[in-house]
């Protein structure tokens, strides 16, 4: 009967594991480069993009300080990521000035979450300027997020359903039932040898 009793602790406490592992999801977030920082050749932009809803995410680029708010495509994303690399950004093929980096998040109700970092030196064929002391935030603030309306940017395709995804909870109902399953063996086993012992 204590086997009994142990073997039913270990289910719940595994359980209750399973459960309490459940992902988070936030804001979009941009970790590397950070404003004003000098940028030469392959740069590694690292961050967020895991949240709920989450469709698809671009990461573009734009001249500081452009009037006509024009924004370059870096690279596309078809699934989230938490605190990893968001692209590779060649800054070898563009002109040396200031840039704003921008992280967009298209989600499935249809609105978008965009991160900016501005003031991004890309330094390939002139020489690093010593930087005036500014107050300059350590990380890139999210914006707001906003309702899409009419824009020059293309609404993104939402790809069909992966039938192979096993969700969070597929897994866990999977776990429950293969414990529940061994459970029940092991009463009826135990039955079985008490009923034998007994007559």
């Amino acid at each position: 009967m204590r086997i009994l009793v142990y073997l039913l602790s270990l289910v719940l406490l595994f359980t209750s594991l399973v459960f309490a592992r459940s992902p988070q999801s936030g804001n979009p977030a941009i970790n590397t480069p950070h404003p004003g920082d000098v940028l030469q050749g392959a740069v590694t932009v690292t961050g967020s993009s895991d949240m709920t809803g989450f469709v698809s995410a671009e990461l573009s680029f734009s001249y500081a300080d452009d009037p006509t708010n024009t924004w370059f495509l870096i690279a596309t994303q078809g699934k989230p990521v938490l605190d990893q690399m968001l692209a590779t950004w060649d800054t070898s093929s563009i002109t040396d000035g200031n840039y704003s980096l921008r992280l967009r998040v298209f989600l499935a109700d249809g609105s978008t979450s965009d991160v900016l970092v501005p003031s991004l030196r890309v330094r390939n064929y002139t020489q690093v300027e010593t930087p005036t002391p500014a107050p300059v935030p350590p990380q890139a603030t999210p914006l707001p997020t906003i309702t899409p309306t009419s824009t020059p940017f293309p609404t993104p395709t939402i790809l069909p359903h992966n039938q192979a995804v096993l969700a969070p909870v597929d897994v866990s109902f999977s776990i429950i039932y293969g414990g529940l399953a061994a459970l029940l063996l092991f009463i009826i086993v135990g039955i079985y040898l008490w009923l034998r012992r007994n007559l």
